[in-house]
């Protein structure tokens, strides 16, 4: 009875220990969400919203979805956009505490919990308005489901993982990794052959297959343009030897010790695959989405940003990783000390995460402080200041004035800032293509051709990021505004944080079509970027 009572005490002191941790840190998570600048991404999945359809030209629909609804609910605004993804983030760690808890009783599953909200890409997860957030939620669903279902073969359960796959797969077209995963399951391991006998499986199988069918139509109505962008103009397969650092990588993103620990996990969870449940699935879970995301890595994207992409692996071994320290080996005092140092290394980086997105909202102080530096959150910053000095320009040009942007970013984040009063269109900038956005802004007649289809003749303010392009793409793409845009004029520029941010204005007129390319040295666009540019060099060599 003592002993009963005894772990029952230990699991109620790691639940309150949970609920502490979890509450402090949706506390946080509110803080930044109704304070932080849309991140770029994420304007533009709020532009979406505001056009919803099957699909987009980057993504399946449901980001947009959540968006509209969140919009719907609380109004306009940061927070508008943002809670649906702060509630359906912080149902994670709750998801992971469930699963643990089911194999390895109440104790492990708070512990479990607790090690989510340490993890930093688990942590802050819900703070920005981005797909992985429902995905990852989605895929640890379909874990738990597929779980519950393999044990006792209930229908509900079922369901429960074919609605979970379903919302994989209106989110990303990453959903397929989720797929492959459970494929592998159910071919390597003898648990998961008997699950092909099984009514409720296909019943699973057929509910995840409606999520494909916003995907189908969307690419339909597209001609392909999101298979396109996602399967071939975003990934070069061809190798890359730079790709070879991604465990670095992981190591930063995840905290060094507890990454080596979540490795040692997914190790020992493989060592015990043919021991039946949990093991298999909780090894052949993880190792597809680590192993193969690395070996994907080696021959795709290589541009843009991707150390989130393993998560949704490393939450049924944070599942695990109470137990397996637990156990005899771990109990020496040196094996303590790692425990103990990786998690406090894991809340640092954890916090340390959060103080740096607070400060990228704070003001110009810190992000002064960061200038030239590789951690100035450039996607973050000056779009504030941007649209109060559009907003002032508008004010004073005549009602017909049309509003453009130089890039796609700079147009959603405008356009956001401006409560959607006035629509934004977008030159052709490189970035448009690169992001998978060119498609969708065609779908729109936001897009050059819909400016000059739509907008002929008509007076225009231009706004130019001039620092948003690479270094040795500045020079060209600015140089070829005055071919896209008729007799602009110089007006003021708005130059941040030492130069780090610099944007220009201009009174321009929308031609009927692209005009005869000029020498980019002609092109007043081109001309005042490069004098400011040389400008602030100057002011640098000064002591």
């Amino acid at each position: 009875m003592r002993d009963i009572r005894s772990v029952a005490a230990a699991a109620a002191r790691w639940r309150a220990a949970f609920v502490a941790v979890f509450v402090i840190e949706l506390a946080l998570k509110l803080a930044v969400a109704v304070s932080l600048a849309p991140f770029v991404d994420e304007a533009f999945y709020w532009q979406e919203s505001r056009h919803l359809a099957w699909g987009y030209s980057d993504l399946p629909p449901l980001t947009a979805w959540l968006i509209h609804l969140g919009e719907s609910v609380a109004g306009h605004g940061l927070l508008g956009m943002r809670w649906p993804f702060i509630v359906i983030g912080s149902a994670l760690p709750w998801l992971i505490a469930g699963l643990a808890r089911r194999y390895f009783g109440a104790k492990a599953g708070w512990q479990a919990g607790l090690c989510c909200l340490a993890l930093p890409l688990a942590g802050t997860l819900g703070v920005l308005a981005l797909p992985d957030v429902p995905l990852t939620v989605a895929v640890a669903l379909a874990v738990y489901a597929l779980a519950r279902a393999m044990d006792e073969n209930r229908l509900r359960d079922w369901l429960l993982l074919g609605v979970a796959l379903a919302l994989a797969w209106m989110t990303h077209y990453r959903a397929a990794m989720a797929m492959l995963a459970g494929l592998l399951l159910m071919v390597l391991t003898s648990r998961g052959r008997e699950q092909w006998r099984r009514p409720g499986f296909w019943l699973a199988m057929g509910v995840a297959a409606l999520g494909l069918i916003p995907l189908v139509v969307s690419n339909l109505h597209q001609h392909g343009a999101g298979l396109e962008f996602q399967l071939v103009q975003r990934n070069p397969w061809s190798f890359h030897a730079g790709a070879l650092v991604q465990p670095l990588e992981q190591a930063v993103a995840c905290t060094p010790i507890l990454y080596v620990l979540l490795l040692w996990a997914l190790w020992q969870c493989l060592r015990r695959c043919r021991d039946g449940a949990p093991w298999d699935l909780l090894a052949v879970t993880s190792g597809t989405f680590l192993i193969g995301y690395f070996i994907f890595g080696l021959f795709a994207d290589d541009t843009h940003f991707r150390a989130h992409w393993p998560l949704p692996g490393y939450l049924p071994l944070l599942a695990a990783l109470p137990v397996l320290l637990t156990g005899q080996r771990v109990q020496r005092i040196g094996w303590k000390v790692w425990v103990m140092t990786a998690f406090a290394l894991a809340t640092m980086g954890q916090l340390v995460a959060y103080a740096y997105l607070g400060a990228t909202a704070s003001g110009n102080r810190v992000l002064t402080a960061l200038h030239e530096t590789k951690a100035f959150p450039i996607n973050f910053t000056g779009w504030r200041q941007s649209a109060a000095v559009t907003r002032r320009l508008l004010a004073g040009m005549p009602a017909n004035t049309v509003l453009v942007a130089d890039n796609f970013i700079l147009g959603a984040e405008l356009e956001f800032q401006l409560d959607g009063t006035h629509p934004v269109y977008v030159l052709d900038s490189p970035l448009n293509v690169k992001h998978g956005r060119a498609a969708q802004l065609a779908v729109w007649q936001r897009d050059e051709k819909g400016l000059y289809r739509t907008h002929a003749g008509a007076p225009a303010l231009l706004v130019v990021d001039e620092w948003i392009l690479r270094a040795h793409q500045r020079p060209k793409w600015l140089g070829s505004a005055c071919s896209r845009m008729a007799d602009p004029q110089f007006l003021e520029r708005l130059d941040l944080y030492d130069g780090e941010r610099r944007f220009a204005f201009y009174a321009a007129r929308v031609p009927a079509h692209a005009l005869p390319t000029m020498p980019r040295d002609a092109c007043v666009v081109w001309r005042k970027a490069y004098a400011a540019e040389q400008q602030f060099l100057k002011q640098d060599k000064i002591p």
